[in-house]
């Protein structure tokens, strides 16, 4: 991610059109390719943005201040919409290494879900049975280790919103898991995505990996979970 303080005034051209004043701003270059321009006050949101896909690149105005045009890709034969940023002063530009980020976690729900589901894993597949909860890598914990019913060792990732990013860290466990000579007597460890929520992309992208996908209720789940069942 890159980071620019700088005076700067900012046009919007497209759907509709936009004019900022030159002032100070914080202009946000994000690795996914989005541009966002903030101000100190009024709200979390950004003043002018644009999302990806677009193209960003960095030039010099008639006048010799230098100029970032931002463009939208367009469907063929239509105009794209367009971010173009006059900078007066750049006052701070730096770039950071933000890595991969987990997502966020809320309340309690992904840890509890976690449990039900060590408790109950025949709710992600028939057959399946629990070896292990937090079965430890060299680069962090699978959530569930299995077993299925022909004796195939099973990873399973659980998110309560599954996304890109989880698919990826699943994908990471079973490519140091299918090292282990133990979990690979019956065959290459298979990876389960369970999550309440999938989104299209990590699906299309999971069952590219050839990583099932499983839906979760959680209050279903919650249903099962009988506190008269339980010594403590």
């Amino acid at each position: 991610m890159r980071l620019v303080v700088a005076t700067c005034q900012v046009d919007y051209a497209g759907r509709l059109t936009a004019h900022l004043p030159m002032a100070t701003r914080v202009l946000m270059l994000k690795a996914d390719g989005s541009v966002l321009i903030h101000s100190d006050g009024g709200s979390y949101k950004p003043l002018n943005w644009m999302s990806p896909p677009c193209y960003f690149t960095e030039g010099v105005a008639d006048d010799g201040r230098t100029e970032w045009t931002v463009e939208a890709k367009a469907s063929k034969g239509a105009t794209p919409d367009q971010l173009r940023i006059l900078i007066d002063e750049i006052h701070h530009d730096s770039s950071h290494e933000l890595g991969i980020d987990p997502g966020l976690q809320k309340d309690g729900v992904e840890k509890h879900l976690q449990e039900l589901l060590a408790e109950h894993p025949e709710t992600i597949a028939t057959g399946l049975t629990l070896v292990r909860r937090e079965f430890m890598t060299a680069i962090g914990p699978v959530d569930l280790m299995c077993r299925d019913a022909t004796g195939i060792s099973v990873a399973v990732e659980i998110k309560r919103r599954g996304e890109i990013d989880g698919v990826e860290q699943l994908t990471r466990y079973l490519e140091l898991l299918n090292r282990d000579p133990l979990l690979t007597i019956k065959g290459p460890v298979r990876g389960i995505f369970a999550a309440q929520e999938i989104k299209p992309q990590a699906r299309v992208l999971a069952e590219d990996r050839g990583i099932s996908c499983a839906l979760v209720d959680y209050d279903a789940l919650r249903g099962l979970d009988n506190a008269e069942d339980r010594l403590f």
